[in-house]
């Protein structure tokens, strides 16, 4: 159904702001069916890994609410279509699999990998019949693209280079070869909140304070600050008041003389509880500063021998290391947020990647995906096993796996059912530290929803 004008014109009347973002743009059915209308159907979105296509055949489904893509390896390269018959207008795959072709089990049909038409049943019985040369029945595509070994597609035939709409995410991060690296967890929840409240949740770093409280015994100064590159956003770690491996500076402990037992922890403490950023190769190496590192020296120096230890660790086991400077890390920072729906935290031995989807129609649902990529020896990487989670409550049982996302999920239900309240009327986001939350709602609204460009689009479409 339509939105109205006059819901329209009141959902446009609010304003974000660095420190505030209306509950609407969370919680209104007819905000949800704005961003299907106008953002999803005009953005590059991740849709998989290269790695999950790697031989001719190998495909993957991709859904974003009711429209579902398949994701394929061609003999020319890698190819997306929507995924439905254009009989019947059945779907053709679900999951993932090889195929030599796609073929429809209502009536039959099948079409090749490039998407041309391979069989139509009884095909004479439409003799006469327009719309049935070959040309008509081609499977429609979209754009696809790769970056660092994800794919991305675009449903809009006009959209600009993904290059471009990346930038300058490919420079910053390029150098951590995300390209080579490889599944070492991949799992996808149902979680009770919005997409936008899902993908939050990891787009700053303000919140482990409250949330992880348990890391802050070796975090050393948890304050981030934000910082804004037009679509896209990240947030790095200033370490002003206390190095890794100190305590955070909000339980007013001394900063020990050694803090290579507390870096020890640290990695330790997140391969325990978070087992998709470190690599347990990283986590042995640290415990190296014990016997290996001298006299204990200021903090940066100790982190940086700790890297050297892991680097060296990975290099003998032939999954190699990327060729990062000191510099180049700090530009990177911890976490990014790649417009719309994804969020990465980079580490030279591996990254974690968090996708968030709208599910269907219903704003208080999304699919959430979490994948852990991790540098392997050629040869050596394990096989991709990917976890659903997509009963009601199956997200309750992930503590076991790893506390960290299970304090996180609690979070997302628990803001979804808040932001309910009479007496809520929007968050308010610390400018300094949440300045990602902001930015994108300010990109949502401004360019997709409610801008000059949604404008024009809507006027093209009217004509």
């Amino acid at each position: 159904m339509p939105i109205s004008k006059e819901t329209e014109a009141t959902l446009r009347a609010e304003r974000v702001r660095p420190d505030f973002v209306p509950a609407s743009d969370y919680i209104s059915p007819e905000f949800a069916q704005l961003e299907y209308e106008r953002l999803w159907p005009k953005v590059w979105q991740l849709a998989c890994r290269e790695e999950e296509i790697p031989k001719v055949g190998d495909y993957v489904t991709y859904e974003i609410g009711n429209q579902s893509f398949i994701i394929v390896r061609s003999r020319e390269g890698i190819r997306s279509f929507y995924n439905v018959c254009l009989h019947r207008g059945r779907r053709l795959t679900t999951g993932c699999g090889n195929v030599a072709r796609f073929h429809c089990t209502y009536h039959a049909w099948q079409w090749n990998l490039d998407g041309t038409i391979a069989t139509v049943l009884d095909r004479p019985d439409w003799n006469g019949c327009g719309s049935m040369a070959d040309a008509d029945l081609r499977m429609k595509q979209t754009l696809v693209d790769t970056w660092g070994g994800f794919v991305f597609i675009n449903m809009d035939p006009n959209a600009e280079p993904l290059v471009k709409a990346l930038h300058p995410i490919p420079e910053i991060l390029g150098p951590y070869e995300y390209d080579k690296l490889r599944f070492r967890f991949n799992a996808s929840f149902r979680l009770p909140c919005n997409w936008k409240v899902g993908l939050e949740a990891f787009d700053e770093g303000y919140h482990v304070a409250g949330t992880h409280p348990q890391l802050l015994q070796w975090m050393g100064d948890d304050t981030t600050r934000s910082v804004l590159h037009g679509r896209h956003s990240m947030f790095y770690n200033p370490m002003e008041k206390a190095p890794f491996g100190a305590p955070s500076p909000r339980l007013n402990k001394p900063i020990p003389a050694d803090i290579r037992p507390g870096l020890i922890n640290h990695f330790d403490e997140l391969i325990r509880t978070l087992p998709v950023l470190y690599s347990v190769r990283d986590a042995q190496a640290t415990h190296r500063l014990m016997t290996e590192a001298g006299t204990p020296k200021a903090g940066m120096e100790v982190y940086l021998k700790a890297m050297e230890f892991q680097k060296e660790a990975a290099i003998a086991s032939g999954a190699g290391w990327p060729n990062l400077s000191p510099e180049q890390m700090a530009k990177a920072g911890i976490d990014w947020h790649i417009f719309p729906n994804m969020i990465t935290l980079c580490y030279p031995d591996g990254v974690i990647v968090y996708r968030s989807r709208p599910d269907g129609d219903n704003p208080d649902s999304c699919i959430y995906e979490v994948w852990g990529l991790e540098r392997y020896p050629a040869g050596a990487e394990p096989p991709i096993k990917r976890h659903v989670f997509h009963g009601k409550d199956d997200w309750r049982g992930v503590g076991p796996v790893s506390l960290i996302l299970e304090q996180d999920f609690i979070n997302m239900e628990q803001v979804q059912q808040g932001m309910k309240s009479y007496g809520f009327p929007g968050n308010r986001p610390s400018p300094l530290q949440e300045g990602a939350v902001y930015n994108l709602h300010r990109v949502l609204r401004e360019e997709f929803l409610f801008g000059q460009s949604a404008a024009m689009a809507r006027a093209v479409g009217a004509a």
